[in-house]
């Protein structure tokens, strides 16, 4: 008669490194022990054989850390003793956990499972939560890790908000901080009004004042709700014509009509922005801009139409409910890198050759555009190509002139739009000039120059091919918003 020994560590199924489970049955681990024995099987016995004689290998001791351990434990079923049901009716998941873990890791879980109104069901609906961020969430609390998505994110600060883990509200945070720009940068304001981010919003206002076109016309900001249409209506700081602000609040209207399963029409359109339609300063466009677009939009009322042709044109002008002020919009600021400028009979020369220099900042910032030295023999016409890259990639270019007046004054020429440019990375501006040939130089270039709260630095350029460097030549100017 033989009985079956199992070794302790083996009595129940266990995760291995992959998941998979082993079993307390196999019987490559079951030692036979017979009545021949002749050594009574004491307590003491059976420990030197399950400690000392039987060479077993558990999922715990392969993975030597707790958070290793704990992170084999995420999204499986072994010892859960608590299920979420996760997501809206019909697009729900069920996901398995461990209510210590939990509890550890969020002060709502811990009252939740272990408080003084704990619950005592097995199965937990969060309906409001998507899946995949609550796995998110999830995985963090087990093992650390985040792993943020762009598809994602927005519904995983929401997660994590809800469940107080602020490390992963702050990755988040940060997340989208980096990925901000035009296109969603109306979309996040709204977003970070609500989750009260006040570093993200002020981000959010940066991007929008400053790239104020791109970001009006966008389609994320015709997602944005009314509330938030009204806040960016009542910015004073953005930095476009009210011609583009209109264009983009028809836009609105007509995807809140869509929203509310109305038909576009110009009633319906004047009824969704309700009060907000006298948020846009008509007055302030230029009378063309106004008979172009406002006036044959059939938004405005006949009446408001005329008592505007009569404000532009009129002696007498009518009293509107419309705001009569332009808004400020922004202030360029100019970084200038030389310390003196100088002209000599052989140079600077034009000829289809490439001034270029690079430079870097130490907070983000938005570049205008360039300030350019002109002719030194008197007045004179310049066409202009101008181009900023980084890393070899084109970000912005552009086509067009300036007159000089024959002083070493700077002349500025514009992006088409304010490009935005991150910190500590450098970026190479160039420009091919077409013109008189002798100009204005620079001279005793700085490397490094303080201008309000940005430290520009600056560096010489592989694709300058008419003599531009640090120490002198042309570019004395960057413009730009921070």
């Amino acid at each position: 008669m033989a009985a079956e020994l199992y070794p302790a560590s083996l009595n129940t199924n266990l995760p291995n490194s992959n998941g998979a489970v082993v079993t307390a049955a196999s019987k490559k681990n079951i030692v036979q022990v017979t009545q021949a024995v002749t050594v009574p099987t004491t307590t003491a016995t059976q420990q030197n054989i399950n400690n000392n004689n039987v060479e077993t290998t558990s999922w715990q001791s392969t993975h030597p850390t707790l958070r290793e351990r704990n992170a084999l434990m995420f999204n499986k079923e072994h010892m859960a003793d608590v299920h979420f049901i996760v997501g809206p009716p019909g697009e729900s998941q069920k996901v398995p956990a461990h209510k210590y873990v939990l509890a550890v890791g969020s002060s709502v879980f811990g009252a939740m499972f272990y408080g003084d109104l704990a619950e005592g069901e097995s199965e937990i609906h969060i309906p409001d939560v998507e899946p995949a961020a609550f796995l998110i969430l999830l995985k963090y609390m087990y093992s650390d890790e985040i792993e943020l998505e762009a598809d994602t994110v927005l519904a995983t600060l929401y997660a994590a908000k809800k469940y107080i883990v602020p490390a992963l509200a702050k990755a988040c945070v940060t997340f989208l901080e980096t990925s901000l720009e035009a296109k969603n940068a109306c979309v996040l304001l709204s977003q970070s009004r609500l989750f009260e981010e006040p570093e993200l919003t002020q981000r959010c206002w940066e991007v929008i004042d400053a790239q104020a076109e791109l970001a009006l016309r966008s389609e994320g900001f015709c997602e944005i709700d009314l509330q938030t249409l009204e806040i960016i209506l009542r910015r004073e700081t953005l930095n476009t014509r009210e011609a583009v602000v209109f264009e983009a609040v028809l836009e609105w209207a007509v995807a809140e009509c869509r929203r509310q399963g109305l038909g576009a029409t110009a009633r319906n359109k004047r009824a969704v922005l309700g009060k907000v339609l006298y948020l846009v300063r008509h007055p302030t466009m230029t009378l063309e801009e106004f008979a172009d677009g406002a006036a044959q939009s059939d938004v405005l009322t006949l009446e408001e139409t005329h008592d505007i042709f009569l404000w532009y044109t009129a002696a007498n002008k009518p009293k509107l409910e419309f705001p009569l002020a332009q808004r400020t919009g922004l202030t360029p600021q100019r970084c200038h890198r030389f310390q003196s400028s100088a002209y000599r009979s052989n140079q600077w020369r034009y000829r289809g050759r490439c001034d270029s220099i690079q430079f870097a900042v130490d907070k983000r910032i938005f570049i205008a555009g360039l300030g350019l030295y002109g002719s030194s023999g008197g007045k004179a016409e310049y066409s202009v190509k101008i181009e900023l890259k980084r890393q070899g990639a084109t970000l912005a270019q552009n086509l067009t002139m300036f007159v000089s007046d024959g002083s070493s004054s700077t002349f500025s020429v514009w992006f088409e739009h304010p490009v935005q440019v991150e910190q500590d990375t450098f970026y190479t501006v160039s420009v091919v000039l077409d013109g008189n040939e002798l100009s204005y130089f620079g001279q005793e270039g700085m490397t490094e120059v303080q201008c309000g709260k940005v430290t520009f630095q600056y560096q010489c350029s592989s694709d300058s091919t008419n003599g531009t460097g640090v120490q002198g030549g042309q570019i004395p100017e960057l413009v730009f918003y921070a």
